[in-house]
C-alpha cells in the first residue's frame, strides 16, 4: 500500500513540474512570435495539470478512506 501512495505522489509532482516547464516554453515561444508552438506547449501544460490534479484527488480520497 505504501508503494502505491508513493507512486501517486511522485506522479502528481512530476506532472506539476512538467506543466510548469511547458508553460515556460509557451511563454518563450510567444515572446519569439511563434504562436503555434506557444499554443502547443500551452495545451501540453494544461494536460499535465489535469493529470496532476487527478492524481492529487485520488491521493486525497485514498487518505480519507484510510483514516
Amino acid at each position: 500500500m505504501k508503494l502505491i501512495k508513493k507512486e501517486q505522489a511522485n506522479g502528481s509532482s512530476t506532472a506539476n513540474k512538467t506543466s510548469i516547464e511547458n508553460h515556460k516554453k509557451a511563454a518563450k515561444h510567444h515572446e519569439a512570435g511563434n504562436h503555434e508552438k506557444a499554443c502547443e506547449c500551452t495545451v501540453k501544460a494544461h494536460g499535465h495539470h489535469c493529470l496532476a490534479s487527478k492524481a492529487q484527488r485520488e491521493d486525497v480520497k485514498h487518505h480519507a478512506l484510510n483514516k
